[in-house]
């Protein structure tokens, strides 16, 4: 496992050292366009055989209209039950928390173009516990005491999207992601009960740089 981790960072420093590059490229070269933006993304997956819905919030600086690079932050919203056999208070019914945060690096192509595809790579860690959901929405109760089995891993999530143009401040980016994890030991909650596909609809908004016609400039990719 320790050989799949050291190339998965490995992989993610390669990314960041090529955004890095692009983005001195974007001021001391042609002068493109250098802006930013941020997305809010729903995302739907499973966590431990049970269908968990993802809130993600994301952004970051965008270079040459080809390259983001930022922070992103993601967590379970729903009531993930745990089953009895795993559960720490099996007399009262508990709930998984998920979340994950960390560096994203997305690369764009064809960003003017209304259609175009972006491929993407979050590299960060991961944090599962159970909780009783009842008792937390008691604001009367101690949440300190409430949060049991706390799990901290590594977290890597290659994914893809086809994006939108809808305005230009504005974009639609549905698509799909692959979330794998390494040293989990939460109780019914191993690497593999943790890794799954993951679909998502994201809205991002911001400044994606200067607007051309992407007819006169298709080959800007």
């Amino acid at each position: 496992m320790k050989t799949r981790l050291l190339f998965a960072n490995l992989c993610f420093v390669f990314i960041t050292f090529t955004a890095s590059a692009q983005d001195v490229q974007s001021i001391f070269g042609s002068g493109r366009a250098t802006g930013g933006y941020g997305a809010l993304s729903n995302k739907f997956t499973y966590i431990g055989g049970e269908f968990a819905n993802l809130c993600e919030v994301y952004g970051g600086v965008f270079i040459n209209r080809r390259w983001m690079a930022g922070l992103s932050f993601a967590g379970s919203t729903n009531d993930i039950r745990v089953p009895v056999e795993y559960s720490v208070d099996p007399v009262n019914p508990m709930t998984y928390q998920y979340g994950q945060g960390g560096m994203v690096v997305e690369r764009v192509f064809n960003s003017n173009r209304p259609f175009h595809f972006v491929v993407s790579m979050f590299s960060g860690v991961g944090f599962s516990a159970q909780y009783d959901r009842n008792e937390w929405y008691d604001y009367d109760y101690n949440h300190s005491t409430s949060i049991h089995d706390e799990n901290w891993f590594y977290v890597l999530e290659p994914g893809v999207q086809l994006e939108m143009n809808l305005f230009r401040w504005m974009r639609l980016s549905p698509g799909v992601s692959y979330r794998q994890t390494y040293g989990s030991d939460g109780i019914g909650l191993s690497d593999g009960n943790l890794s799954d596909w993951t679909y998502n609809i994201t809205l991002k908004f911001g400044g994606f740089g200067r607007r051309s016609d992407y007819r006169s400039n298709g080959s800007s990719n």
